[in-house]
């Protein structure tokens, strides 16, 4: 295929996938994202968020700054 038909092919498919339009459905959208929130509420309050580093804090706190 020569490059000018290739140009042509790419454009006209840009051109189909930029004005294509696909029928939404907005109550299975609401209910997917209401879903995904319960989720990550439930997570958080199983796994409450701590610095990574925490536990070492007291282990390695020294405020002379010797070991």
């Amino acid at each position: 295929m020569g490059r000018g038909r290739q140009k042509a092919k790419a454009t006209r498919q840009a051109r189909e996938i930029k004005y294509f339009s696909p029928q939404t459905d907005y109550s299975a959208l609401e209910r997917e994202l209401s879903a995904a929130k319960g989720r990550r509420a439930e997570r958080d309050d199983v796994h409450p968020e701590e610095d990574e580093y925490s536990d070492y804090a007291d282990e390695y706190d020294d405020p002379t700054g010797e070991r």
